[in-house]
Order: structure tokens, then C-alpha cells, then sequence
């Protein structure tokens, strides 16, 4: 019998880690499957054939993918033609809504299932994206809790399968407070590493004023190289990790709104969640976005666990702020990881890339 073929797209760097995972379980629950991704580095190295590099090209935001339209007009055409000659046994959507809208009708015009694992953030702006959804997916495949009511509630078949960053991140361990590091997480795009760097950088030296013993390490993205990072003040290290041990160690953590912020949530960091667009996507974005908070561990929380510095708040002055406010105060940084570890415990347990992948090859059976 012809092993199944599944095409996976992924358009980001954290599309790419997740959309590898799911890839890794679905040769894991059946070893003679094949796969064809589209993703960043993670997917070539697990899928048997790598169509595109798309998450390493930083394309984000409203207005920055104009420039790109020509190179995903040709990748979107080399997909169409591929659902149109291999004819896959599922294609599966990796979050990166913005392309996948793209790509899903050329599935359901060649009859093959599609699936999306990482919803689209339909419930904090464009509402009618599930309207869309609706008609072009078999499957959601979602991620937080409140998400697959929402889906359902619509008409569109969902399942939770739990965070995939619970399968990553380890149950943060007791220890000793007062460490005197602080972590910097500027982001992983080009866009992101111009606008967040030089301020983070700033309101470090600001805070090693007041405190010299303290250090701060700069977490690099897979998808940048180091000289990315230009030249580094004195207290300031590069570091690349895949295990979290170093992040998990920190007293606070100063990071770009993103997944970073999950990350930090799940392994009880506190934080100051900064972010800064191009004016004009962020004159788009407010009109767009509907909720309250960017960060996802004050969506969850339903509240303002972590502070949020954006765009003109976004300064070194007011980061030392904001920082100096947890660092100074031990009471005030324990009550924020309990917050924190909150935040994990509503988002089930581990497995869900496992679960995803089950979904998909029962329904594909």
C-alpha cells in the first residue's frame, strides 16, 4: 500500500518548532509515513522532503509582506501545483494564517483533507476569519482551552490538544531568588531585533547602575546569526539553549511580545513584555485588535499579571522602571510567578503534538 504523504506549511519561527514536532509524531505513530513541509530550519531537518525556507524570511506584520508578494505568489503557485500532482493524504496549516488562507482552497478544490493545528488569533482580532475557516477546514486543531468552544460554537469541528509547549518546556523548579540575571529576548525577526535590541540593551545598563553584580543574558533566535547581535556591553552574553535551563533560572525576564511571553509564563519567569512596530502596521493593528492585553499570560489570566509597554511606552526608561518594580521587590516577583505557574496548570498536559498528529491519521484513516 502507498504510504501517506502529508503536506505541512509553516511560516514563522515558532510555526516551524511546532509544525517539527507535529512532524515527529506523525512518523512516530506511523513510521511509513512521508512528509513534505514547508517551515524553517527545525522542519528540514524532520521532514523526508523541504519544500521552502519561510520562517527564516521574517515576513510579519500588515505591511512588510507587500514586499514579498512576489516570492509567495511563486510558493503559493509551486504548492498548488504540488496538492495538484501528489495529491497528499491531509494538508496541514501551522498557525501563519496570512499564507494558509492561500493555500487551504487549493485542498478543498483537490478534495484532500485539511487540517489547521495553532488557530489564527480569531477571537483578538478579524472575527471573520472563522467564517473562512469554516469553509475550507476539516479540522481545527487548537491550542488554548476557550478556543475549541469558540470553534465549535461557529459550526467548525475542533479539538483542544493541549499547548505543544508543555511537551518543551519542564516544570520550573524551586529556586533561590536574587540571582542577578536578568534575561533580554528581543524577538526573532530582523524588524523586531532593530526596534527592541538598543532599548533593551539601554534599560540594562540603567538597571546595572544601581546594581553592578547584576548580569543579563541575550537569547539568540535559531533563525539569526550571531553577528545579528553586533557588538555586546560588559554584563551582556549571547546564549543559545534548547533545554530552557538558563531561562528558567532567571529573575526577570525583558522580552518581545510573542511566544517568548508563553514561554516565560510556563516557566514561572516574570516579565516585562515590550513591543514596537512600523507606525503605520501599528495604526492597523489598534484598529484591528480587540482584546485588552498582547501578552498571553495576561489573556489567560483574564488580568494584568505582567506589565505591557507598547509602542511609545516602549522606552528604556520606562522598562527600568517596570523591571526595578520586580527585581526590588521579592514579595512582588514571588506573587508573579504563582500567577504565572496559573497560567500553566489551565493549559492542560503534555502531548499535544502527539494528539494533533492522531487526529489527523485517524480522520486521514
Amino acid at each position: 500500500m502507498k504510504p501517506n504523504l502529508f503536506l505541512v506549511v509553516a511560516g514563522d519561527p515558532s510555526g516551524d518548532l511546532h509544525a517539527s514536532n507535529l512532524i515527529a509524531a506523525l512518523k512516530r505513530r506511523d513510521p511509513s509515513a512521508r512528509v513534505a513541509a514547508v517551515g524553517g530550519p527545525l522542519c528540514r531537518a524532520v521532514a523526508d522532503e523541504f519544500l521552502e525556507d519561510l520562517a527564516s524570511r521574517g515576513v510579519t506584520g500588515f505591511l512588510e509582506p507587500a514586499l514579498k508578494i512576489p516570492f509567495l505568489f511563486k510558493l503559493a503557485s509551486r504548492l498548488r501545483d504540488f496538492i495538484s500532482s501528489r495529491h497528499p493524504a491531509a494538508l496541514i496549516c501551522v498557525d501563519y494564517y496570512g499564507f494558509n488562507r492561500r493555500i487551504l482552497p487549493f485542498a478543498r478544490k483537490a478534495g484532500i483533507p485539511a487540517f489547521y493545528f495553532i488557530s489564527p488569533q480569531v477571537w483578538a482580532s478579524r472575527p471573520g476569519r472563522v467564517k473562512v475557516l469554516k469553509r475550507l477546514v476539516d479540522k481545527m486543531l487548537v491550542i488554548f482551552p476557550f478556543e475549541e468552544k469558540l470553534y465549535r460554537d461557529a459550526g467548525v469541528p475542533a479539538d483542544f490538544v493541549g499547548h505543544p509547549l508543555l511537551d518543551l518546556i519542564p516544570e520550573p523548579k524551586d529556586r533561590p531568588e536574587g540571582t542577578n540575571l536578568v534575561g533580554l529576548l528581543p524577538g526573532s525577526r530582523s524588524s523586531e531585533l532593530r526596534r527592541h535590541l538598543p532599548i533593551f540593551l539601554e534599560a540594562f545598563r540603567l538597571l546595572r547602575l544601581k546594581n553592578r553584580f547584576l548580569e543579563a543574558r541575550l537569547f539568540a533566535a535559531a533563525s539569526q546569526p550571531d553577528s545579528a547581535y553586533g557588538k555586546l556591553p560588559d554584563g551582556v552574553h549571547l546564549v543559545r539553549e534548547g533545554d530552557y535551563t538558563v531561562r528558567g533560572s532567571l529573575d526577570l525576564a525583558i522580552c518581545s511580545s510573542g511566544t517568548a511571553t508563553l514561554e516565560n509564563a510556563l516557566l514561572g519567569v516574570p516579565m516585562v513584555v515590550v513591543y514596537k512596530l512600523s507606525w503605520p502596521t501599528y495604526a492597523i493593528a489598534r484598529a484591528l485588535v480587540k482584546v485588552k492585553h498582547i501578552a498571553m499570560a495576561n489573556l489567560l489570566a483574564g488580568k494584568t499579571v505582567v506589565p505591557e509597554l507598547i509602542q511609545r511606552d516602549a522606552t528604556a526608561s520606562r522598562i527600568y522602571l517596570e523591571a526595578s518594580h520586580l527585581l526590588d521587590d521579592p514579595e512582588k516577583a514571588a506573587d508573579t510567578r504563582a500567577e504565572l505557574l496559573k497560567v500553566r496548570r489551565s493549559l492542560g498536559k503534555p502531548g499535544a503534538a502527539d494528539r494533533a498528529a492522531a487526529a489527523v491519521q485517524e480522520a486521514v484513516a
